[in-house]
């Protein structure tokens, strides 16, 4: 994978944004592969798509990116916020690829996929509206709040420079892939439950353990009044997918993530 961005032809653009939007397009075209399965490029969208940006030829798999120059934080700059609530509710989200560029050496030096099915409606942060002297009054935005996706759903293609074999993201990817087969309406629980046992920061945890995250989840789902009861839920579902081990007496083990 070729880490340089192309530069060629970018001298006929003013803006540096321009010339970045350009430049990390063209290098998506010619070195993003499909993680869903073996293709090794994807397909660039129609002109006016505005949140699909690349498909793929081979399964269809849609996606989307994000370039910056500087590392991404916590928040993600997104669409309105009804209408990804709504792609996520009826499962049309695209794959999210957050990609990080050093504007002084022109080459990518992080790139993170995170799946479609990895965002909940949970990481969905609404903004405010626009004011009345925008240009469109009232709109409301939102945000997608990396820290709400567990680690397991972002992916590294790309990390400080360095970039790792397809055959092992798409390890990764199908190693979490069961979760799409989830109904998006109950995922959100799943993916927060075991964003929550990712925040333990143990390999073998208790149930009381993740009791101990009773307020957070609650706080995420407000309409539920059986928290712990959910939780037990998620926990069974985690180890269905292959996830989590059930060592007995109340006690778990996330699964190597190989």
């Amino acid at each position: 994978m070729d880490l340089a961005l192309p530069t060629e032809g970018l001298e006929k653009y003013h803006s540096r944004a321009q010339m970045a939007r350009v430049a990390t397009e063209a290098w998506a075209a010619a070195n993003l592969f499909c993680v869903c399965c073996s293709s090794p490029r994807l397909t660039p969208s129609r002109v006016g798509f505005k949140v699909l940006d690349f498909t793929c030829p081979h399964c269809d798999g849609p996606f989307q990116l994000k370039s910056q120059s500087k590392p991404f934080g916590n928040r993600v700059l997104d669409s309105a916020y009804s209408a990804m609530i709504a792609a996520i509710i009826s499962d049309r989200a695209p794959h999210l690829v957050l990609l990080h560029y050093s504007r002084e050496a022109w080459s990518v030096v992080d790139l993170t996929l995170i799946p479609k099915f990895a965002i909940s409606e949970s990481a969905i942060e609404k903004r405010k509206p626009l004011s009345r002297e925008a240009h469109r009054a009232g709109w409301v935005g939102c945000n997608i709040v990396l820290t709400r996706i567990p680690p397991d759903g972002r992916l590294a293609i790309i990390r400080n420079g360095i970039a790792e074999r397809p055959s092992r993201v798409r390890r990764q990817f199908e190693r979490i892939r069961p979760l799409a087969r989830l109904a998006a309406s109950e995922r959100g629980w799943t993916l927060d439950v075991l964003n929550a046992v990712r925040e333990l920061r143990r390999e073998e945890f208790s149930l009381d353990e993740v009791y101990s995250k009773e307020q957070a989840l609650a706080s995420l789902h407000p309409a539920n009044r059986h928290v712990r009861d959910k939780i037990r839920q998620q926990l069974q579902i985690l180890r269905d997918k292959g996830l989590l081990e059930f060592l007995g007496r109340g006690r778990y083990q996330l699964v190597n993530q190989g």
